[in-house]
């Protein structure tokens, strides 16, 4: 069985170098710059552009041919965060361990940030000269079409309005399963997708590489709300029982901690299953869908 963990590694320090290096020339004003940077380097486990790059490499692609295309899917993940934060949306005060971004640089200059990262990651998609592989233009207009349909109002955006709305609400599994499809899983399967799309896979091929993505989405949301129950803050690097505390539409506060931990495994179980048909190649997709049943932050 392979080392995951060394494998994590080898690609965060991939992904990490390449976010260090694009932020080596400052932006003006000075202020944006250091609020985009403190919260795009401040950590994390780089899962959605380390997802693309295995994915690509279960097609048959090398990882340091698309670090750019992979770096872009942490600008918008790291926007959703800081946006996520925010007073009016959780008003939370930790990230990754450290102040959340509205602490540090104050409520607009947190906003314009995320709005920051969010174009520029269309930037870095559309500007593909500094990736080492070479893309046709239709492949582009592909990636940044699905990339817009999983970030925006159809997507991750529409997911966290909802979350929003239903808060203190009393759970149902209709609305429940909306918000976890679209503010986590989207972003989560679009990375998996994007990998298949860079390698240009066959559709059917794509689409068992869609299966994965979308499972271990929905799995990485559950394994979330249960840890909101029972991790450590130090440990989780955010503020623990920060759903409870806003009636949030959580699978524990639906089903109970064992259901929610059940559907985390079967969901689990169905993204290695969509794998089947790959061979060796896929085998980081594979271990990453059991690491992320098991992790802890």
């Amino acid at each position: 069985m392979m080392d995951i963990k060394a494998y994590l590694n080898e690609k965060k320090e991939m992904i990490d170098s390449f976010l260090e290096s694009y932020f080596s020339s400052h932006v003006t004003p000075e202020n944006l710059h250091d609020s985009m940077r403190y919260s795009l380097t401040a950590g994390g486990k780089r899962i959605r552009p380390i997802l693309c790059l295995a994915s690509y490499e279960a097609c048959g692609g090398r990882a340091d041919e698309i670090i750019p295309y992979a770096s872009a899917l942490e600008f918008i993940h790291t926007y959703s965060l800081i946006h996520d934060d925010l007073p009016a949306m959780d008003n939370d005060d930790l990230r990754r361990g450290k102040p959340t971004n509205h602490k540090v640089f104050g409520e607009g200059m947190a906003i314009l940030a995320g709005d920051a990262l969010l174009t520029e990651a269309f930037y870095i998609i559309a500007n593909n000269r500094s990736s080492a592989l070479s893309l046709q233009p239709s492949a582009i207009l592909r990636i940044i079409r699905e990339l817009a349909l999983a970030a925006g109002a159809r997507g991750m955006v529409g997911g966290q309005a909802q979350d929003l709305l239903s808060e203190n609400s009393e759970p149902d599994a209709e609305t429940l399963s909306f918000i976890h499809k679209h503010k986590t899983a989207a972003l989560i399967a679009v990375s998996v997708r994007i990998g298949g799309i860079l390698s240009g896979c066959r559709d059917d091929v794509l689409s068992r590489l869609n299966n994965y993505g979308e499972n271990i989405g929905l799995a990485f949301q559950v394994i979330d709300d249960i840890l909101d129950v029972e991790g450590e803050t130090e440990v989780l690097g955010k503020t623990k029982g920060s759903d409870e505390r806003k009636k949030k539409m959580t699978y524990p506060r639906l089903y109970g901690i064992e259901k929610s931990r059940k559907k985390a495994e079967e969901l689990i179980y169905n993204a290695i299953g969509a794998l089947s048909t790959f061979d060796e190649k896929a085998e980081p997709l594979r271990a990453i869908a059991r690491y992320l049943y098991e992790r802890k932050c």
